[in-house]
């Protein structure tokens, strides 16, 4: 699993010199993202800098715990009523079931959410600034947090793991 580190820039140009210094470091394209206003983002930042996955786990997570304790909720409301005749397989199935679609929900909706660093970090955004996001292991972290210190790029709070691989 990797790490995920973001830092702020004042603009696109002072976020192109950060994408340069972590290149420069030998951070791999992939493991580099860029998230800004949606007008910044459509005018200035190639697509395949833009960070664009939205919440997809995190609303596949939600779904599927729903969808499973729905599915399980109902298969328990069907064993109690004799006449249905399911059993506990029956009651697994719909676990199965009722967590499957709520997953496909989930990450359907999860894709139309922000993501956690855009949420967590709005202000930044509303305020005009980039920023760099950097997914990857600790070592690789390492050089990057050393190549952005030469840059205009400042750190913010946040050091979470990502399910990026």
């Amino acid at each position: 699993m990797k790490t995920r580190h973001v830092f702020t820039t004042p603009d696109v140009r002072a976020a192109e010199e950060a994408v340069n210094a972590l290149r420069r470091a030998g951070i791999p394209k992939e493991d580099i993202s860029l998230i800004a206003s949606d007008r910044i983002e459509r005018e200035a930042i190639p697509d395949d800098h833009q960070e664009t996955s939205g919440d997809f786990a995190g609303g596949g997570v939600k779904g599927l715990v729903g969808g499973g304790a729905s599915g399980l909720l109902a298969g328990i409301v069907a064993v109690t009523i004799a006449p249905l005749g399911l059993t506990l397989a029956g009651v697994a199935a719909m676990t199965l079931v009722g967590a499957a679609v709520g997953g496909w929900m989930g990450m359907l909706t999860g894709t139309e959410e922000p993501d956690t660093v855009r949420r967590t970090f709005e202000d930044e955004i509303a305020a005009g600034h980039v920023l760099v996001v950097v997914d990857g292991a600790d070592d690789m972290l390492a050089r990057a947090d050393t190549a952005l210190a030469a840059t205009s790029a400042t750190p913010l709070p946040f050091d979470k793991p990502t399910l990026m691989t």
